[in-house]
């Protein structure tokens, strides 16, 4: 089977499980840096964490394709740790506004600065059209790919 696949789709393929181990890797050392008890899938959350300011958590869930649950459990660890803090939300006071304590962007931002100064090292001779271009691309590959989960 894996002949008869168009020679790119192998490549991006085999490319992108290369970029998600390395990711995988540098977001375990990163929750580390940013509390030696988190959980190695707490990057993400946190990083949409710090990018909203504030969120719900049904809107965070669907964003990051989580069931509630699994998200409400996390949320819970991250808020034993004092990283994050619900608020009531103004407008429906049964549900909560899920953002990150002063704390949680401190030690956040830390952390992040520390991979966004390799991400600048690994990019620093690529030309700046082409900087541009792979981030267009990168945002259109994850806008579309919706991967089926059997």
């Amino acid at each position: 089977m894996d002949d008869q696949l168009p020679e790119p789709l192998r490549t991006v393929e085999h490319e992108l499980t290369t970029l998600l181990r390395r990711g995988r890797t540098v977001s375990w050392g990163l929750v580390k840096e940013v509390h030696p008890h988190l959980e190695p899938n707490s990057y993400g959350l946190l990083l949409w964490l710090r990018r909203s300011g504030s969120t719900r958590l049904t809107d965070l869930a669907t964003r990051l394709g989580v069931g509630k649950g699994t998200l409400s459990r996390q949320i819970r660890g991250l808020e034993a740790l004092g990283l994050v803090r619900r608020d009531p939300d103004p407008v429906d006071r049964r549900a909560a506004q899920l953002s990150l304590t002063e704390e949680g962007q401190r030690r956040f931002d830390a952390a992040r600065g520390t991979r966004l100064d390799e991400l600048e090292r690994s990019l620093r001779d690529w030309p700046a059209e082409d900087l541009t271009e792979f981030a267009r691309l990168l945002r259109r590959f994850n806008g579309s790919w919706t991967p089926e989960r059997g």
